[in-house]
């Protein structure tokens, strides 16, 4: 094979976007999907100026339809699968634990949880159907998966249940030559990252700036896991800002 494809979930911004555009410069096809389809055209629009396809699909990863109409989607159009970027995913409001309303609980674990176990599956049912079988799927975990900011029990659940997506599925996936990673970010410059440089809470009540990394450098690690034979993998990446304040947390 000498063209490769990828599905870049949440890639109409931010990391999906960075990573999408990594891919296509090192010769992926990628589709991309989201929520808003002019974020994705505009992305898609990208991708097609480093001469990379580009296929745009609107998708709320939290509903099972609209999941397995995006992965027909993709076989229709790509006739295979060989890279998953499970990169949907969503914050929540700020909340002391105590008022974050169920309903708000809901809506995080359904995009976080709920959308990386249905694009997980699906994926895992292309790449075990198509010749030559197998294929690779990273998961956008986060430093959160390891330790949490304050006032964000929903995010912090649902990110350390993503590894636990990771090791699962990366134990059943051996046997289809599915290899599964997780890519764990800390502060890259996206939107979320703004409010990063003003100062954010610290577990030690004091709120203050953090250092941020650029989009790209995550592009390039997603990359790096990507280019991997299949026979080797990386488990677990943590890439971050070197000077935010992760390993003293807490």
């Amino acid at each position: 094979m000498t063209e490769k494809f990828a599905l870049v979930t949440g890639g109409g911004t931010g990391i999906g976007r960075a990573a999408a555009l990594a891919l296509a410069g090192a010769g992926f096809a990628v589709a991309i999907a989201g929520r808003r389809m002019d974020v994705l055209e505009a992305a898609a629009a990208d991708i097609r100026a480093t001469g990379a396809r580009a296929l745009p699909i609107a998708c709320d990863v939290s509903k099972p339809e609209q999941v397995e109409a995006l992965f027909a989607r993709v076989k229709s159009e790509f006739g295979r699968l060989d890279l998953l970027f499970n990169n949907a995913g969503m914050g929540g409001p700020p909340s002391l634990l105590e008022d974050l309303p169920f309903e708000a609980w809901r809506t995080v674990v359904g995009v976080n949880l709920d959308g990386m176990f249905l694009c997980t599956q699906a994926a895992f049912r292309l790449m075990k159907a198509q010749e030559p079988m197998g294929g690779r799927i990273i998961n956008n975990g986060s430093i959160s998966a390891h330790t949490p900011r304050p006032n964000s029990i929903a995010y912090t659940a649902t990110k350390h249940a993503v590894t636990g997506i990771t090791k699962a599925s990366s134990l059943d996936g051996r046997k289809y030559d599915i290899a599964v990673g997780q890519i764990d970010i800390g502060n890259a410059e996206s939107s979320m990252a703004d409010k990063m440089k003003r100062g954010v809470p610290q577990p030690d009540g004091s709120i203050r700036p953090e250092a941020t990394m650029a989009l790209d450098h995550v592009g390039k690690a997603v990359v790096a896991m990507a280019s991997l034979p299949l026979e080797t993998n990386v488990l677990f990446m943590t890439i971050k800002a070197t000077k935010m304040p992760f390993e003293g947390r807490g």
